[in-house]
């Protein structure tokens, strides 16, 4: 296992490197550019942070590294014409460490609209966002989007060179030019989220943090729109279980086993109306995030997990599968199919969708199910078909956890992981 302090340390540097990497697109105007001046920084910063100690300014000292690093890149290309004088610019601004400017606020919206340009094919724009906003390395967007690295590189490399050729700008669509964008957009925001919220891996705040921030400024840009308010409730729903999320030693703890006092009222309670704000902007057809926010507000405005109206729960994963039919949908529909009627009409459910054969939380889902019946053997070898897939060492450790507690004794599996936490 690697040593927490070190992983925390790049789980910093990767957080604070993806608003430097932002700042300075603005800045130089070359997506490749910036990238390797902050790829430069955060080795450095690796470097000399365990020797000399983090920096009371992590961004800071990042975005003075990563712009000396342009500059010099810059310099050393400066037989193109203006280069030299860019680098000119850049250094007049290297005074000491840089303060916050007005526009480094936008600048993630920015990098959002440039990932997910409709230029772009859908699978670039998911590879682009993971790499440049969620701070993955090519090898880990390659992993998750199931590709070998080296297409993971090369396809990353020609979204560059696209961006590039084409000239798409790096700025905030004119208002005409949002609904055509949105989708890309919010699907990048909440790609973000999830890399944060960490309901199968290892969550990280900051990340969750700048989804909600980002997705305020987008429903400051469209204040109607159904999909910005259904997504902004749901981040707020779901984040408002921070602080039960996780036991003193940092696992998991599913949503059965948390302590509802622990989570904020205050979001539930903003995150339940603008359920209802997005239901009454979408009569005529069900928006996918507006009925995503609207489960999680029914285990929100639950007592406890033994008062989940799992009725309600159905009702609305049948409408979201009206709009977004996916084995993923099916397989959440179908844990609580187990929920409502019971282990053996649950694994019966999960056992019906197809398609996720390489999806750990299947046959996780599938070893409750069975121990929940009784089925103890078959329990431990759907738990070993899970752990043998590839997956965030977090979430092979509390799988193995959950695979211990296997116990001859009927009832007492706890809910079922694929529940986020």
């Amino acid at each position: 296992m690697p040593d927490p302090a070190h992983a925390a340390l790049v789980r910093l540097v990767r957080d604070e490197g993806r608003r430097v990497l932002a700042t300075l697109i603005r800045q130089v105007g070359d997506l490749q550019l910036a990238e390797d001046a902050v790829q430069d920084a955060t080795v450095r910063a690796l470097e000399t942070w365990p020797r000399d100690g983090v920096p009371a300014e992590p961004r800071a000292w990042l975005t003075l590294a990563a712009r000396h690093r342009a500059i010099d890149i810059i310099r050393r290309e400066s037989a193109r014409t203006g280069k030299e004088a860019q680098a000119v610019k850049l250094s007049g601004e290297l005074t000491g460490l840089p303060e916050e400017h007005p526009d480094d606020h936008g600048d993630l919206l920015r990098l959002v609209f440039t990932c997910c340009h409709p230029a772009l094919a859908v699978e670039t724009q998911v590879a682009l966002a993971l790499r440049t906003l969620c701070g993955l390395s090519t090898a880990e967007v390659a992993r998750a989007l199931l590709v070998p690295e080296a297409t993971m590189t090369k396809r990353l490399t020609r979204a560059k060179q696209k961006i590039a050729r084409a000239g798409i700008p790096y700025r905030v669509p004119a208002d005409h030019e949002l609904p055509e964008r949105l989708r890309g957009a919010l699907a990048t925001v909440y790609l973000l989220f999830n890399s944060g919220y960490g309901p199968t891996g290892t969550p990280r705040a900051k990340l969750v943090d700048e989804s909600v921030r980002l997705t305020r400024l987008l429903r400051e840009l469209m204040p109607g729109e159904a999909s910005v308010l259904g997504l902004l409730a749901l981040e707020l729903l779901l984040d408002s279980r921070r602080d039960a999320r996780h036991d003193a030693d940092g696992r998991p703890v599913l949503l059965a086993d948390q302590d509802r006092g622990r989570w904020r009222t205050d979001l539930v309670q903003e995150g339940v109306v603008m359920v209802g704000e997005g239901l009454r902007r979408s009569p005529d057809r069900p928006d996918p995030y507006v009925v995503q926010a609207a489960i999680a507000a029914c285990h929100a405005l639950a007592p406890c997990y033994a008062d989940t109206n799992w009725t309600a729960v159905l009702s609305w994963y049948d409408v979201l599968l009206i709009v977004q039919d996916t084995p993923v949908v099916r397989l959440n529909r179908a844990v609580a199919v187990g929920e409502r009627d019971g282990p053996a009409a649950g694994l019966a459910a999960v056992d019906a969708v197809t398609g996720l054969d390489d999806y750990p939380l299947l046959h996780a889902s599938r070893a409750e199910f069975l121990a929940r019946s009784g089925h103890h053997d078959e329990a431990r070898a759907a738990y070993d078909a899970a752990l043998a897939l590839p997956q965030d060492d977090f979430q092979l450790a509390h799988l193995r956890r959950r695979a211990q507690q296997v116990d001859p004794s009927p009832g007492t599996m706890p809910s079922n992981p694929v529940d986020r936490t």
